[in-house]
């Protein structure tokens, strides 16, 4: 779900942008216009972030996924090792592309035992200090898992998927030496990764990586050494201004709290259902649960869609259900799932 406030101005904006006649989607990538517009993106992306001076923010293609095969490229040598925290299926993909790129893969810690249903405990884990990168992933969409911290890698540069959390709450962005993540969950439409990138991790790509995935070319070509997602990038902008207008993300962390407390709070009172994560690791942005008769799933989601609450199934690896509750969806919208939850178990239980 995108901001209504964001897709309105789009809208009023789609055939006539900036007085041009054109819509952005057909404007020039290197005309003025959307030069400024990438510009003002940026300024206002590393605002509301908190991005210090010494980090570059790159607007790149190919995904998240994209940047499993890119950060290796960028920050290691064939036959280097990296180390990994494993929380679920995005951390598995990012483990095997590393492997793939002729690294040593160090697993501190897997999550296995728990079918990936919680985190690694802060400091159960060592990092050897000739680790060129430690990579985790903050939240798990698919288990609905969630770091409740930071973890500690020392000298170590922390790398963190955020495609699921980024803009969802404050970020101590001086903590990691880099970030990166999809667009398609809190900053707009498929089609646009964005990399925050700290400046002595960029200039090291092996050679034959890719022009559009070496991180100096790209910085240095202020993310149009190609054609840019432009649509993407303007449409950030517009979620960003959002962003901002509600308060920032001290505000947005308060809101999003709030859906996921009032989720997990009706789940956890319920002889219903039930959520599998452990408590300090559920996550505020994908909340999975089941019910207690497993084989009224598909009959749950088909009359939940009914009633206007789509998206609920949940990942066929997993199962039960899945609300993903991202910066757009309003308490409301938590509320009138609650709302059906309550009469489809009084019907069901």
């Amino acid at each position: 779900m995108l901001p209504l406030d964001a897709l309105k101005v789009a809208q009023s904006e789609l055939t006539d942008w900036q007085g041009s006649g054109m819509s952005v989607l057909e404007v020039s990538h290197r005309g003025k216009a959307f030069v400024e517009c990438a510009a003002e993106t940026e300024a206002l992306f590393r605002e509301i972030l908190g991005v210090p001076d010494n980090y570059r923010v790159l607007f790149l293609q190919g995904g998240a996924s994209g940047q499993f095969d890119a950060i290796p490229l960028n920050l290691t040598a064939p036959g280097d090792r990296v180390a990994f925290l494993n929380t679920g299926q995005w951390s598995a993909k990012a483990i095997k592309a590393a492997k793939a790129q002729g690294l040593g893969v160090d697993v501190l810690a897997d999550q296995a035992a728990s079918n990936y249903t919680d985190t690694p405990a802060a400091g159960s884990f060592t990092v050897d200090p000739a680790a060129r990168y430690l990579h985790y992933t903050p939240n798990e969409t698919i288990g609905g898992v969630e770091f409740g911290y930071v973890p500690d890698a020392g000298e170590v540069p922390l790398v963190a998927d955020v495609s699921s959390t980024i803009l969802s709450r404050p970020l101590d962005v001086s903590r990691f030496g880099l970030l990166y993540g999809g667009a398609q969950k809190n900053m707009g439409p498929s089609g646009l990764a964005v990399v925050v990138v700290r400046d002595d991790l960029v200039g090291h790509a092996r050679p034959g990586t890719p022009s559009i995935w070496d991180y100096r070319q790209m910085a240095e070509s202020d993310s149009m050494l190609n054609t840019p997602p432009t649509f993407g990038i303007y449409l950030l902008g517009l979620i960003l201004k959002w962003v901002k207008d509600l308060g920032g993300l001290a505000a947005m962390a308060e809101r999003n709290q709030a859906k996921a407390d009032a989720l997990y709070g009706y789940i956890d009172a319920s002889d219903y259902y039930s959520n599998p994560v452990a408590l300090d690791s559920r996550s505020w942005m994908n909340v999975p649960f089941l019910q207690a008769n497993p084989d009224l799933d598909k009959t749950f989601v088909a009359e939940a869609a009914a009633a206007g609450l789509t998206n609920l199934a949940g990942h066929r690896s997993v199962g039960g259900m899945r609300a993903s509750i991202y910066n757009a969806m309003p308490i409301e919208g938590v509320t009138a799932l609650i709302d059906f939850m309550t009469d489809f178990a009084r019907r069901n239980g």
